[in-house]
């Protein structure tokens, strides 16, 4: 019988068949159609979990991918193989300038979901902001708001009176705001606007806290901190129209084969008489909207301030957080950032939507505080080998210009 046994493991489980005739498949079909994306920006599309019990407060910025750096650490994991051990980690460098409130929307909760109750505006529009609702500027009579002002200067009756029904009727409360562009050396001077969402308190405490922002500058440290796991909402890379071995990752046909080897050899049997919606087909990649959750922010630096540098507690040396060069193909940063670790959709200048997480953090990675020994400042266009001019003077002495 102990002989016998193995036999009948093997007629229980038969024996698989080969990788070339059953695998799994290649590429998420959750993601399909993977189509250029509307938007140039990326849109929050769940806000957080209200809580009432906490202050009002927003939850979402918009901020511009500026690059990629490394920075040194040492783990603080108790049990893990790196603890107290020195590790090199990738950072990308997101530049947030403040944001200026513009509006205030209210939403009604109705059976097919939010519908907008009203739309309350500020009395003064900057025209980068006026510029996001016009196709062509110079062109334009820029007529826009000149009606809406006349609300505030008849003693703001019905302005109050569009705020009071927000109060009474809505569960929701939004604020429009919209970007700077102009303190960034982007060469664009419409700026990106936004819906956030304000949660905590009452609605007629959110109400109140959206009114008495209008006008007013928002900063990235009033919505994130240092430590904090956040969400990246962004468009990918576009990389236009790609065949099948790209864009699913299918196997390559054998070297002899006729017409073509990037290809799926047979995209569908003869009955049914169509082309199956999961058969990997060319097209565009790249350029899609992607939301990518639980990213940790690393520093947050303030412009003006002490921090805003790269210099540690190990690292004493007096220099920005921009490496030597600049950035390839966005430059200097002179405005408040973030720093996040690891990588992010899209690419440099690209306007990056920052969302607090949706989910309650309880990991380890989540919870342990980051202390930064070292940030690269070495030049990013090629092998760079000093993290400041200084050092390079040092070095090379004095040269001929």
């Amino acid at each position: 019988p102990f002989k016998l046994w193995p036999v009948r493991w093997l007629q229980a489980f038969p024996k698989m068949s080969h990788r070339k005739f059953e695998h799994p498949r290649c590429g998420s079909l959750g993601f399909l159609p993977k189509k250029r994306c509307r938007r140039g920006r990326g849109k929050i599309k769940s806000f957080p979990r209200d809580d009432a019990t906490k202050p009002p407060h927003l939850t979402g910025f918009i901020g511009y991918k500026a690059g990629m750096t490394h920075i040194l650490r040492d783990v603080d994991k108790p049990g893990s193989k790196l603890h107290k051990k020195e590790t090199c980690e990738s950072v990308t460098m997101v530049e947030c300038p403040p944001m200026i409130v513009v509006g205030v929307v209210g939403y009604v909760k109705t059976v097919r979901g939010l519908r907008t109750l009203n739309t309350v505006w500020a009395e003064h529009l900057s025209d980068e902001c006026k510029r996001r609702f016009y196709k062509n500027w110079y062109k334009a009579k820029k007529k826009a708001f000149t009606k809406y002002v006349k609300k505030y200067t008849d003693g703001k009756k019905e302005i109050e009176s569009e705020l009071a029904q927000l109060k009474k009727h809505c569960s929701v409360i939004r604020v429009l705001a919209h970007t700077q562009v102009r303190k960034l050396n982007l060469g664009q001077k419409k700026a990106h606007m936004i819906e956030i969402q304000v949660n905590g308190g009452s609605v007629a405490d959110k109400v109140d806290f959206a009114t008495k922002l209008f006008e007013k500058a928002v900063t990235v440290d009033s919505v994130f901190n240092v430590n904090e796991m956040i969400d990246t909402i962004a468009i990918t890379k576009g990389r236009g129209t790609e065949g099948v071995v790209t864009r699913w990752g299918v196997t390559r046909l054998p070297r002899k084969t006729h017409r073509g080897l990037r290809k799926v050899a047979c995209v569908g049997a003869w009955h049914p008489a169509r082309l199956q919606w999961s058969v990997a087909r060319a097209g565009q990649h790249g350029f899609h909207h992607r939301t990518e959750i639980n990213k940790k922010v690393y520093k947050l630096g303030k412009k003006g301030e002490e921090g805003h540098g790269a210099g540690t507690d190990f690292d004493v040396s007096n220099k920005e957080i921009t490496p030597m060069g600049g950035f390839p193909h966005y430059g200097v940063i002179k405005e408040d950032y973030l720093m996040i670790k690891g990588a992010i959709p899209g690419t440099k200048k690209r306007p990056i939507t920052l969302r607090r997480s949706l989910l309650a953090q309880t990991s380890r990675s989540a919870l342990e505080e980051i202390k930064l020994k070292f940030v690269d400042t070495s030049s990013k266009f090629g092998h760079g080998r000093f993290q400041t001019y200084d050092e390079k003077l040092k070095t090379y002495g004095r040269t001929k210009n």
